[in-house]
């Protein structure tokens, strides 16, 4: 996913997103994905900071309700050492943020940027 794609980095969190190709099309609307490098620390700091993203996307997903993002797309979340004590609060504002950046958002959805 790396060569085409689009990436937005913010303190809690670095954002890549990239349209799927048409013979990539599957039934899920989006995929995410999640990963953190050991740059962040040992087991135990790399799962939270994963946990805490994927609870990032479920509430999105339930604030903005379906059809809050464009479909199609393949995202990833990677984790930065910032995430795991950064308040949700602000980890919330960050991907939506990075999504509104990169163009990830439905047209019915603003966000200040």
């Amino acid at each position: 996913m790396q060569r085409a794609q689009q990436k937005w980095a913010q303190p809690g969190m670095v954002v890549q997103a990239r349209p799927r190709a048409e013979n990539e099309r599957s039934d899920a609307d989006i995929r995410v994905g999640f990963t953190t490098s050991r740059k962040i620390g040992n087991a135990v700091e790399r799962n939270r900071a994963r946990r805490r993203l994927r609870a990032c996307v479920a509430a999105l997903q339930t604030d903005l309700g379906p059809g809050a993002l464009k479909p199609g797309l393949d995202i990833v979340l990677i984790g930065r050492k910032a995430t795991i004590d950064r308040p949700f609060a602000a980890l919330q504002a960050d991907f939506r943020r990075s999504l509104a950046k990169l163009g990830a958002l439905a047209a019915k959805d603003t966000v200040d940027a």
